[in-house]
């Protein structure tokens, strides 16, 4: 077990791709995260396949594609019975694994494999209406009245959690759920077993709303001049913010709140960030940080007022593209420093970790190792990537080689295409250019041939078929998710 490394796998809610300091970002800093990926290797075009919080997870938790672990779109309640997970994979092999913070698994209680769970998914309304004590289901919650008081409560301040109303933290910086999560994961890093490696996994639900940042935070960024927002010549330049998905979305964004949003949100990452480094140092002191490999991603993007959009779901990058930083195990031949360009997704972390781990890697797993292309092996990987959300007239598909992306929104049957390679905010929609007309019918052949024999109906396997109904949980799953 002691040529094993350990493992962190850090996870953000809602972190969009582009926002990192080693991603050129004009506003965010993130000097520790710049640092592990000056350690390792930055994947500029990692994706997740469906951009919402519950599916992007399931593809992590599992290393399927939604074809498989079943769900394409935003459902909570639906039982998780995934036989085969990362966490459970690891302590087979004889890791101590821990997780911390976000789950959003149902039941909420539901241990995926760790050996343990310390839970915080944030003020999830599911959990707030459904059980009878929010406590059973949440671990931040006492622990933060005993440090704040009785009264103490994540809606104090009177901010939704899909809100974008933003302001500062009403309680002291220790008590944040970051820094919470990054204190509990230290705990367990303390009362670990020194025999076994150890996986943990750190789940913040930061940067996802509700905004706000410890004011130290939120003062950095909030006077801070912003380049304008991405607007594409398709965008509904009158909307400044919709409901797109069925959630609360609160008031008309006026440029001012969307100044105050994007800063709160910039703040938030900057927290994590600071966290990380609190992190890191605990393993320095105690002598850990070199025997331990590091993985940080998000399970989606937001789109933060891109072509005068909110959120995600949608199959714009701002909403699909997250951040994936791998330092490799030691010893790993990995051109540190480097970055990576094949397009990859969130179901090819645990196949990852599990080769980086020496443990043996499931039939089940759709996903691909990253460590031959951390290692700058020129090995097949795939052509391209599908990815879907339902979500009434905005479901979606899209195709993309990380070089340019085809849209189909089923219920309408609109279509977009984007040339991403010089077109990186989607700006310019190509989809009546008639030089690229032979490039998007072959993305759209893709899409075809990624529906065929869906239960869905969404083609007879030699055109695309508009209007049939969906849901956001397939019913044929392999028998993975009872709906």
């Amino acid at each position: 077990m002691a040529d094993r490394p350990n493992v962190v796998l850090i996870m953000a809610d809602q972190w969009r791709g582009d926002c990192l300091g080693c991603a050129g970002h004009p506003v965010v800093e993130t000097p520790h995260l710049d640092q592990l990926a000056n350690k390792g290797v930055r994947f500029t075009q990692a994706y997740t396949a469906v951009p919402s919080c519950i599916a992007a997870r399931a593809g992590l938790y599992t290393g399927m594609s939604q074809r498989n672990h079943g769900r394409v779109g935003y459902k909570d309640g639906v039982p998780w019975n995934y036989d085969r997970t990362l966490a459970g994979e690891l302590a087979a092999a004889g890791y101590h694994t821990q997780a911390v913070g976000k789950m959003h698994v149902h039941p909420a209680r539901s241990l995926m494999g760790f050996h343990n769970v310390v839970l915080h998914d944030g003020y999830l309304h599911f959990e707030r209406k459904a059980a009878r004590n929010y406590d059973m289901v949440d671990d931040y919650m006492p622990w933060l009245r005993a440090k704040a008081g009785a009264d103490a409560d994540l809606i104090l301040h009177g901010m939704n959690a899909n809100s974008w109303v933003a302001r500062p933290w009403p309680y002291a910086e220790d008590v944040h759920p970051t820094t919470w999560a990054t204190t509990m994961a230290i705990d367990f890093l303390r009362r670990r077993d020194p025999r076994r490696p150890f996986f943990l996994f750190l789940s913040y639900v930061r940067p996802h709303p509700p905004l706000d940042p410890p004011r130290v935070y939120f003062d950095q960024y909030i006077g801070q001049p912003f380049p304008p927002v991405p607007m594409g010549d398709w965008a509904d330049q009158q909307a400044k913010m919709k409901d797109v998905d069925g959630s609360m979305v609160l008031g008309f964004m006026g440029e001012r709140q969307l100044h105050r949003a994007r800063a709160a949100y910039y703040a938030q990452m900057t927290h994590i960030d600071h966290q990380v480094g609190r992190l890191l140092e605990y393993l320095i002191e105690h002598e850990q940080l070199q025997d331990t490999m590091f993985i940080f991603t998000s399970d989606h993007g937001e789109l933060l007022g891109d072509h005068n959009l909110f959120r995600k779901t949608l199959p714009y990058d701002g909403s699909t593209r997250v951040p994936l930083i791998v330092t490799p195990p030691p010893g790993a031949d990995c051109k540190r420093g480097s970055t990576v360009d094949a397009v990859v997704e969130l179901r090819d972390i645990m196949p990852t970790i599990l080769e980086a781990c020496g443990a043996a890697i499931p039939d089940t797993v759709d996903g691909e190792s990253l460590l031959p292309l951390c290692r700058g092996e020129s090995a097949e990987w795939r052509t391209y990537l599908h990815g879907e959300h339902t979500g009434a007239e905005k479901s979606n598909h899209w195709i993309t080689d990380g070089r340019s992306k085809y849209i189909w929104f089923s219920q309408t049957g609109r279509e977009q295409f984007f040339h991403l390679a010089n077109d990186p905010q989607e700006l310019e929609d190509l989809i009546d250019d008639p030089g690229s007309q032979p490039q998007i019918q072959r993305f759209r052949q893709w899409l075809i041939e990624e529906l065929t024999g869906r239960e869905e109906g969404l083609t007879d396997g030699s055109r695309l078929i508009v209007g049939r109904p969906v849901k956001p949980v397939l019913e044929r799953t392999a028998d993975n998710v009872t709906t």
